[in-house]
């Protein structure tokens, strides 16, 4: 599954930057760029796409208004509200025209990788179909929840960095190793291994062993539900 993005924001050196980033992200396309709410709507006309990454800040109009009318036209577009504007009345709106995330500027790679594989995780649930236990729903509700890591991280661990762990490992369909976890979130082996033992202490984490043929069994981790 390829999911088609379209970037729009304002600023053409941003929106350079958000499709560079995206580009970088297994799974994801960027079928088109926008400046303005209006062009953003023309594109959508012109070819449907999966995944909106607006910017509320447009010359035209805001970008509430570009997703009242994905609303009003019954689009099935999701939108990622990607914005410098930060106060509780936006976010409040974003939320009630339906976008799914809100991520404030500035912001890292890692951060939007986090919720595009949120997202990405999200669409695979969804298109499976069929009935789901209220588990299951929980799961589908709680998928792009930012919620924190742990009440405290010790001094020189970074909050970002322990959430984009955390959100590798939610989206994971199983167990994985420190390496894998180490490339999904864009840090080094050492650095996974720090947040994860972090983790596993706070009892966010689980741990389990692969024994293989020889040598060392290999640490897998998980993360314990509810997350």
């Amino acid at each position: 599954m390829t999911i088609g993005v379209l970037v729009v924001d304002d600023d053409t050196r941003v929106a350079e930057i958000n499709a560079a980033y995206v580009a970088k992200v297994p799974g994801f396309r960027v079928v088109a760029r926008a400046h303005s709410a209006a062009e953003a709507l023309d594109r959508i006309h012109a070819a449907p796409v999966d995944l909106i990454l607006l910017d509320h800040y447009l010359p035209d109009a805001n970008g509430l208004t570009v997703v009242a009318e994905l609303r009003r036209l019954d689009r099935e577009t999701d939108v990622i509200m990607v914005t410098a504007a930060r106060d509780v009345a936006t976010v409040q709106a974003a939320m009630r025209h339906g976008a799914l995330q809100y991520l404030v500027k500035p912001f890292t790679f890692a951060g939007l990788r986090a919720k595009l594989e949120a997202y990405a995780a999200l669409r695979r649930t969804l298109d499976g179909g069929g009935e789901a236990e209220q588990a299951e729903v929980d799961r589908i509700f709680g998928a792009l929840a930012a919620g924190s890591v742990a009440p405290e991280l010790p001094k020189g661990h970074s909050p970002t960095t322990a959430g984009v762990v955390r959100q590798v490992l939610l989206t994971a369909d199983g167990p994985l190793s420190t390496q894998e976890i180490a490339d999904r979130a864009g840090v080094s082996r050492q650095t996974a291994q720090r947040y994860l033992k972090l983790l596993e202490k706070a009892g966010r984490v689980r741990l389990t062993l692969r024994y293989g043929e020889t040598g060392r069994p290999e640490h897998r981790y998980a993360w314990t539900r509810p997350a």
